[in-house]
């Protein structure tokens, strides 16, 4: 029986550029910021209300790169992971906690504002697939043709 679940799932635009930082190690570690929006309008003023949340989003290994390299303040993204909450200690010796998302998939959905680099095709990436190598492309060819095989569309909606 399951003990639980941990699960976010975001849509939102950057509110600044990606902050990537590497371990001793060499592993990528991408931070961002993303706000999510609602509105309504309020049922005794008439007048329209809107709500803005920032979320703390980590990235690690390849999924950092791909984040630090393709997006940017304004940038639309889909991401999914789940909350941790992590104990450091500040300058004055006080303990203090942060809470984030750790991400484990992001898709760039477009951009708001800056013109974004082009990801590769697809735009979806996830943090436990294997880097994939580069390869010589071909000289130009014919696209191949689309299947329509939605059984196995990694798209949550």
């Amino acid at each position: 029986m399951a003990r639980g679940v941990n699960k976010v799932i975001l849509v939102g635009n950057l509110g600044a550029d990606p902050e990537t930082r590497y371990t001793a190690s060499g592993a990528a570690i991408t931070n961002i910021n993303i706000a999510t929006s609602e509105s309504w309008k309020d049922k005794q003023t008439g007048e329209n209300q809107e709500r803005t949340e920032w979320h703390r989003i980590v990235f690690f290994n390849r999924l950092a790169e791909i984040a630090g390299e393709y997006l940017r303040k304004g940038s639309q993204v889909y991401v999914e992971g789940s909350l941790r909450t992590r104990k450091w200690q500040g300058q004055d010796g006080q303990d203090r906690y942060t809470t984030e998302v750790v991400a484990s998939e992001m898709q760039m959905l477009g951009s708001r504002g800056g013109e974004a680099s082009r990801p590769p095709a697809g735009g979806g990436f996830r943090d436990n697939k294997p880097a994939a190598q580069p390869s010589q492309a071909p000289a130009k060819s014919a696209p191949a043709p689309v299947e329509d095989n939605f059984a196995e569309d990694d798209i949550p909606f």
